[in-house]
């Protein structure tokens, strides 16, 4: 932090994420199906031009990126999930490669995270837990599970909000 600065600091909202998949389609209808998410701009093109969009890919990607497409979808908390599907898009052959820097999962909250685990499953994802287990057993409801979704993208789900969980000081 710049000792120059004169603003106290303060915390900034989460505004979105960005999910690749190897099928749009199937993706959108995953995350607005089981999820629940809003769909709020329907898969569409984005093309390496001299366009604003595709000048901004261009500095974020570089040149030759070519094409892809990109859906925009909002949680019910109104936070932002971009899905990308690249042409050259790869599964990586481990998608758990948690001690590596990058974001390895990110967490969704449903009171009733048992059924939302088995919807998941229904519609092509997996466990990666068996079950879900306790933070606080025999003290406080809150559970949690890590999952995959259909693409192998790894998202946890708890049953209570992050603040709740954590709130209560060390485990």
């Amino acid at each position: 932090m710049s000792n120059t600065t004169t603003q106290s600091s303060y915390p900034r909202s989460f505004s979105h994420i960005g999910i690749s998949v190897p099928d749009l389609e199937n993706a959108v209808h995953f995350y607005t199906e089981v999820l629940g998410w809003y769909l709020i701009m329907k898969p569409s093109e984005i093309i390496e031009d001299d366009s604003a969009i595709g000048e901004m890919c261009t500095d974020v990607f570089g040149v030759g990126w070519k094409r892809f497409r990109i859906a925009h979808l909002s949680t019910g908390d109104r936070i932002g999930v971009e899905l990308f599907e690249f042409d050259n898009q790869e599964n990586p052959e481990n998608n758990f490669e948690y001690w590596k820097t990058g974001v390895f999962h990110f967490c969704v909250q449903d009171p009733n995270l048992e059924e939302l685990a088995d919807k998941i499953v229904a519609a092509g994802g997996k466990k990666r837990m068996k079950e879900p287990r306790y933070y606080y057993p025999g003290e406080k409801p809150y559970r949690m599970i890590y999952m995959e979704d259909p693409f192998g993208n790894i998202l946890e789900i708890y049953s209570h909000s992050y603040e709740l969980t954590y709130s209560a000081g060390a485990y």
